[in-house]
């Protein structure tokens, strides 16, 4: 069982969350917004959110400007 992130795979395991998965990757780029299947989840929530298995997930960084 996998997770995909972009065009990489990495296996998942059991209570695998959002924190676990960017430790795994070894990006600690602070992205605002994760996403997987439908759902949205903002970053204080990382920690506790759990990555199902055979998901993928996209993260989406904070963007500003004038």
């Amino acid at each position: 069982m996998m997770v995909r992130v972009g065009d990489r795979e990495f296996p998942w395991r059991e209570d695998m969350t959002i924190t676990d998965l960017l430790n795994e990757m070894g990006d600690h780029y602070p992205y605002a917004v994760a996403r997987i299947g439908d759902r949205h989840i903002s970053s204080p929530n990382f920690a506790t959110t759990k990555v199902p298995r055979n998901s993928e997930l996209f993260l989406l960084p904070l963007i500003s400007g004038g």
